[in-house]
């Protein structure tokens, strides 16, 4: 014998004392999947017989399973159940998440429970008398239970009778809920309400390649055969009829469809109210039913019939792809999502209203679209719009075409809208279409999605997150990291619209072997050496600041792809989310010569985009930074400068008058006095009078992201060789990186980095940094660095100090750790990296903007700055 239950349900196992219920679900029910009464018993008291605590235990026994049946698991409970009012709490957990209730009895016989009881010391319940009674009278509870198991809700029953029917009962066999398709990956065409406009549903599968032939009519097909050269599946979104002027025709090309398998389909109301009255039900006869019913007056009772049958099987909603697309007809919330119950049912063919009527009698619908946090797309249709636009990864499609507007269809998943104009208007509607969006825009040029991410919920990003990435799986923030995020955010950085990405921290490589030397390009080649690269691109690390650049092709590519208005072409930001330059005029003007570079480069049209976002070095450094510079680095300049040379002054006077004692303490001060020369000449490099936007100079060395692509499976040839070609078009303020490709495996290749790195910095350039040639590489440990750097000899002052290179210095600055940093840059990189590809999946910015919170929040962990 076998037992079926869904995949998805709430299991009771009903039964007395001794039944063998315990038995049973530890034979064929899973660990974690059965919670016991007896053992919450223990958990709440230390002891699962003491009955003083079964109101704790119970307490806990509903917590346990209202948070499994939350989070989608079946679950099954071992407890008695076998008094109407126990069940009755369990049955209510199982209609609050939307899962099917199922009952299992153990009507054995009670001389067996008696005997199985006596040989369990735990089950004494005052004797052996009293044993007996509690039995017999759990037996006749059970036994007055069992014709009320489906008035109570459950929706499967099973009786066992005896031991050897308990016996054989070989397995549970779990069903899949008529709504799961989730093995169905598609690609599909997903068609919005239809109300009997055949002619426009036949051009707008045309219009999606789909071939519609005349055939014989095999009972089924109703003469109509579809095909499409691609294998691709309609989704129609219910109200396939009423207010239209051919609704058998829809239904026999639905139905056609359906029976043939190249379409799916979900009831929407008008749907249902159809099938009701065909099955003999008082309805009422309005919104277009009459209409319908004239029309189906001329058909065959055996179609009426088939129709009947066809929307009575109709599944109020389907899961696909994986559980990325849910479809139905009014659209559905996160919890409800491949649930089966009444509740879900309803909420699939009608959504949900206020209780309000607005001025046009017309019940006013709750926006669950605007609170939906799902990571499932929902395509729905049952309100009409005027357009069809994204919400919260929600859409909505029925763009009344029977009401003179349009038949819009979603491509999935290439989420590409296409659409057909109605070829007249076949109902008046009540309220103005044009009026009947479901958000009141405040903003004619802005969509939904980017009114509602006007504001952002703060609750999103402080206290404790674990944040999903594609490159690293879960990434945990602190609650105390969040907070100094928040606020850097809050006060400092540019408007959040334009803040899709922050550049990771980069490693240096680990500390040279030889002596004379912090770091060397030995170790920076070796790192990826040792992980199985051949392949390593070497690129000059210019001496400025890090900033990323979005740009647009215009101001109205601005305010359709980012939402921001009147705020010019583009931004350009620090690694920490701060604008770049504090005056805005320089700003606009540096904006408009990058935009330029990239129209002339042709770069919009090679790239397929409107806009860009671009990794880049920006020179020189930024006006805190060289505030900096000039406040500190130039102050102790000066001061050691003055100092030595008036020590070096009396130190030789000394010597002069025959103190040879004093020689050891010159050429200690003269080293110090020409270790600060150098250090006032390293940090020098990096600070210069800017008089116009051309003292500018601008090194990109990624092309993060266009409209459509994260570049990010592309090597770093590509990126240099791409970038090299914007640069041609303003040699005057762009700047081309040199780059060399080199094999780790090859000694020569080798030497000609490390003698191009010799040469930049023995001039004063600050160093290189060292890539795999892949752009994301992988070794055994996992993913690797996305670059170390290496930092010239004379650069390194500026970090550690003008004496920094002195032996007992070098000494200890070579036991500097790098596990940290490490861990630090992978982390950020996975999450810039899911920022991007969130943004371009046109995620709410709450979503993307989790990754850029993460991203500033690991920066204040504890990490020495220097590295």
């Amino acid at each position: 014998m076998e037992i079926k239950v869904p995949e998805l349900s709430l299991v009771l196992l009903i039964g007395a004392s001794g039944s063998g219920k315990s038995t049973f679900a530890k034979k064929h029910f899973g660990k974690h999947e059965v919670v016991s009464s007896d053992e919450c018993r223990g958990i709440v008291s230390n002891d699962e017989n003491n009955l003083a605590a079964t109101n704790d235990a119970f307490d806990l026994l509903h917590y346990i399973i209202g948070k499994r049946l939350k989070n989608g698991y079946l679950t099954v409970v071992d407890a008695t159940n076998v008094q109407p009012e126990a069940r009755k709490g369990l049955i209510q957990l199982a209609r609050e998440y939307h899962t099917l209730p199922v009952a299992i009895m153990l009507d054995i016989p009670q001389q067996v429970c008696e005997e199985r009881n006596e040989k369990r010391p735990d089950r004494d319940f005052g004797g052996a008398a009293n044993r007996n009674r509690v039995i017999r009278q759990q037996k006749q509870q059970l036994r007055r239970s069992i014709k009320g198991l489906k008035r109570e809700g459950f929706r499967q029953i099973y009786v066992l009778k005896s031991p050897e029917e308990v016996d054989s009962v070989t397995g549970i066999i779990r069903e899949k809920l008529y709504n799961d398709k989730k093995d169905i990956k598609g690609p599909f065409d997903i068609i919005g309400d239809i109300h009997g406009c055949y002619d426009e549903t036949v051009e707008l599968l045309e219009k999606l390649g789909y071939g519609l032939n005349t055939v014989s009519d095999d009972g089924k097909n109703f003469g109509i055969e579809v095909t499409h050269p691609e294998n691709r599946q309609v989704i129609f979104l219910g109200d396939l009829v009423d207010r239209g002027p051919n609704s058998p025709a829809v239904l026999k090309l639905v139905m056609s469809m359906v029976h043939s398998g190249i379409a799916w389909c979900v009831p929407g109301n008008h749907d249902l109210k159809l099938q009701k009255k065909l099955n003999g039900k008082n309805v009422a006869i309005k919104h277009g039913l009459a209409e319908t019913l004239e029309q189906l007056d001329k058909e065959s009772p055996t179609l009426l019939n088939e129709v009947k049958e066809f929307l009575y099987s109709l599944i109020s909603h389907y899961v696909f792809d994986d559980g990325k697309l849910v479809v139905a007809h009014a659209g559905l919330k996160e919890e409800m999502q491949g649930r089966g119950s009444g509740a879900v049912r309803s909420f699939c063919l009608y959504g949900e209203t206020t209780g309000e009527i607005d001025e046009f009698g017309l019940p006013v619908r709750y926006n669950w679209a605007s609170e939906y946090r799902g990571q499932a797309k929902v395509v729905y249709g049952h309100t009409p719009v005027p357009e069809a636009e994204w919400l919260n990864k929600t859409i909505d499609i029925d763009t009344g075409c029977v009401f003179g507007g349009k038949l819009t269809a979603l491509r999935y998943p290439e989420e590409e809208l296409v659409a057909v104009s109605a070829r007249r208007v076949y109902c008046e509607p009540v309220k103005p279409l044009i009026e009947d969006n479901f958000q009141e825009k405040t903003n004619g040029q802005l969509t939904h999605q980017q009114e509602y991410d006007d504001l952002l919920n703060i609750d999103d990003v402080i206290g404790k997150r674990i944040i999903q990435t594609r490159l690293r799986n879960n990434l945990t923030i602190r609650e105390e990291n969040s907070i100094v995020a928040l606020e850097v955010m809050s006060r400092f950085a540019i408007s959040p619209k334009w803040l899709i990405y922050l550049p990771p921290t980069m490693s240096p490589c680990g500390t040279s072997e030889l002596p004379d030397f912090l770091e060397h390009p030995d170790q920076a080649i070796n790192y990826y050496k040792k992980r199985g690269i051949d392949k390593i691109v070497c690129e000059e690390k210019h001496m400025g600041s890090r900033a990323v650049l979005v740009v647009c092709k215009d101001e109205d590519v601005a305010v359709e792809r980012f939402g921001v208005v009147n705020e010019g072409i583009g931004t350009c930001y620090t690694r920490t989310g701060r604008n770049f330059f504090n005056d805005a005029n320089i700003e606009k003007e540096f904006l408009d010569r990058v935009n330029k570079a990239l129209t002339e480069s042709d770069f919009w049209k090679k790239h397929r985009t409107d806009w860009v976002c671009l990794d880049t070095e920006l020179m020189p450094w930024s006006a805190k930074a060289q505030s900096l510079l000039k406040d500190q680095y130039a102050s102790v300049g000066a001061a050691a400068q003055n100092s030595f040379s008036e020590v070096e002054r009396v130190l030789q006077g000394a010597i002069d008058r025959g103190i040879d004692s004093a020689r050891q303490p010159l050429e200690k001060f003269s080293y110090k006095r020409e270790a600060i020369t150098k250090y006032i000449q390293a940090y020098r490099n990096y600070c210069w009078e800017i008089k116009s936007v051309e003292d500018y100079k601008l090194a990109p060395f990624h092309i993060l992201a266009t409209e459509g692509a994260v570049h990010m499976d592309k090597n770093h040839e590509w990126h240099m060789e791409n970038i090299k070609e914007i640069c041609l078009a303003d040699k005057e303020i762009f700047r081309a990186t040199p780059y060399m490709v080199i094999n780790t495996k090859d000694k020569q290749s080798v030497t000609s980095a490390v003698d191009w790195w010799l040469d930049l910095t023995g001039k004063g350039g600050e160093g290189m940094v060292v890539k795999p040639y892949e752009f994301i590489a992988y070794g055994k440990e996992g993913l690797l660095q996305p670059a170390v750097k290496c930092r010239g000899s004379e650069y390194l002052r500026i970090i550690y100090g003008p004496e920094y290179d002195m032996a007992e210095n070098l000494e200890r600055l070579k036991n500097r750790g790098l596990s940290r940093k490490r861990s630090l840059a992978l982390r950020e990189f996975a999450l810039g990296v899911e920022g991007l590809e969130r943004f371009i999946r046109k995620e709410p910015l709450r979503r993307v903007h989790e990754s850029v919170f993460g991203v500033l929040a690991l920066e204040s962990e504890e990490v020495d700055p220097r590295l």
